[in-house]
């Protein structure tokens, strides 16, 4: 047998929509980097991106299991010394919920040129509404917490 390779410009990219209300991160994160990677495909190969476009809605109804929502903790540095600053989850979900669910699935994508055009195709969003209506987004349901 021989070994297909699938020519890039006849890979099928759909666009999904997922609502992430009452759903918890982590759960959300990782299926949500298994759509944008594309392992699902039968012509999946780890060297090309055959992955989807992803919409994420409603991110501020996003919730954690457990203790989390009182310890989780995003660090960031400024290089300098003592420079670490870190924000509580509750206070980042005041801010800017979106950069919740980006943080989670980029740590679930490889950290190289692949993985950064797969983040392209990521769209996340705080409410209902987003822009992409001309693309006619498919609903993805994804597994909730049970």
């Amino acid at each position: 047998m021989k070994t297909v390779v699938v020519d890039t410009k006849s890979i099928n990219r759909d666009w999904f929509v997922v609502d992430a209300s009452e759903l918890t991160l982590g759960r959300l994160a990782s299926q949500a980097a298994y759509v944008l990677i594309g392992k699902g495909k039968p012509a999946y190969s780890p060297n090309q991106d055959h992955g989807d476009n992803l919409i994420v809605i409603n991110t501020d109804k996003l919730k954690l299991s457990g203790i989390k929502p009182e310890t989780k903790t995003y660090f960031r540095h400024s290089r300098y010394p003592g420079g670490d600053k870190h924000r509580p989850f509750k206070e980042q979900m005041t801010i800017d919920s979106t950069q919740v669910v980006i943080h989670a699935i980029k740590g679930m994508v490889s950290k190289n040129a692949k993985g950064r055009a797969v983040m392209k195709k990521l769209h996340v969003y705080k409410g209902n509404e987003h822009p992409h209506t001309a693309q006619q987004p498919k609903e993805l349901k994804l597994a909730s917490v049970r």
